[in-house]
């Protein structure tokens, strides 16, 4: 019984400090002042959100601005080719008329030629007459 006794002393002494710190801690709990409340707490992640939401809104504004940027640059690149096309038509034309003048004056040379009234020497035209 010597024995016993110390050791139930020893575990009612314990007992009664975790007892007190559970008792200090939760009084330290509930009269605490400077706790953040939930209601902080939800609004600085409010804050947070807003913020984020913030950078994010922007940022889809950067890139909006950038594809409208690069559509105008599309369009006019557009204009450019449509430009080219119509000047790549103009020039065939100029050209289909300038082998048709080239075809008439080989059939004038021809004509004249087959009636004797000019010669064609190599690079000079001799007018024989008629």
């Amino acid at each position: 019984m010597k024995k016993q006794l110390p050791a139930l002393l020893a575990a009612l002494i314990m007992t009664g400090l975790i007892t007190l710190v559970m008792v200090v801690t939760g009084a330290n709990a509930l009269f605490n002042t400077t706790n953040i409340s939930s209601t902080n707490t939800s609004a600085a992640v409010d804050t947070a959100k807003v913020a984020s939401a913030s950078a994010n809104q922007e940022q889809i504004s950067q890139l909006q601005d950038r594809i409208n940027e690069y559509a105008q640059r599309e369009q006019k690149y557009q204009q450019q080719i449509q430009q080219l096309e119509q000047s790549v038509q103009t020039n065939q034309t100029q050209v289909d008329q300038a082998k048709q003048e080239l075809q008439q004056i080989q059939q004038l040379l021809s004509a004249l030629q087959s009636r004797g009234l000019i010669r064609v020497q190599g690079n000079s035209i001799i007018i024989t007459g008629g």
